[in-house]
């Protein structure tokens, strides 16, 4: 049986939701920036980001359980959280309610690592680690109690909401020197191999 025959077809349930939720990042966009201190139009536009971000943590769990991991899913699920969580940060900055140097400082990460993942292929597989999965799911939270609007919510909400975004923050930054720092292991062991290989070879030449 060839490669295809075993391959899952990319027409699956797990990537019609990663789909779902590239198609709901303009949506969501939409609903937070036209309507963003209308409290009715803010609880929609939660609702809308929690079900796009719940289909992140199911597509998942689906293509392993159900073996049905696919190279556009591991592709389009990478690039529909990027820009789901970039949508939000980008929102919230835009209607005055998050700093604009924490979204900038958290978009070079997601953003940067994202690329330096792409160019270690050559090298490696850099899959993400526990602390990357913390961070999303911090930072989903943290997204999700500031759309609810803090203008509107209790005070104890407000500070759980700030509490929650600053510990995703540093998760954030934190997981990306962690990302940056295995990259430059993972490069040195493979030219230190590299070159063992190359010795090794000439001196079979010889």
């Amino acid at each position: 049986m060839s490669d295809d025959e075993t391959r899952p077809s990319n027409i699956n349930v797990p990537n019609a939701l990663t789909v779902l939720r590239i198609v709901l990042v303009p949506v969501f966009g939409w609903m937070l920036l036209a309507h963003a201190h209308e409290g009715s139009w803010r609880t929609a536009t939660t609702i809308v980001f929690m079900v796009a971000i719940l289909t992140d943590f199911v597509d998942g769990k689906i293509a392993r359980k159900y073996n049905l991991v696919t190279d556009f899913g591991k592709i389009g699920d990478s690039i529909a959280d990027k820009a789901l969580t970039g949508m939000a940060f980008i929102g919230l900055s835009i209607i005055s309610e998050l700093p604009w140097w924490i979204t900038i400082i958290i978009l070079l990460r997601e953003w940067g690592i994202t690329v330096m993942r792409m160019k270690m292929l050559k090298y490696e597989v850099m899959a993400a680690n526990r602390g990357g999965k913390l961070k999303t799911a911090t930072q989903s939270l943290a997204i999700t109690l500031f759309c609810l609007g803090l203008w509107r919510t209790p005070t104890f909400v407000v500070a759980i909401a700030w509490a929650v975004m600053i510990i995703a923050f540093t998760l954030t930054v934190v997981t990306g020197l962690v990302y940056i720092r295995d990259a430059i292991q993972i490069r040195n062991r493979a030219t230190t191999a590299g070159a063992t290989a190359a010795k090794f070879r000439k001196r079979t030449l010889k």
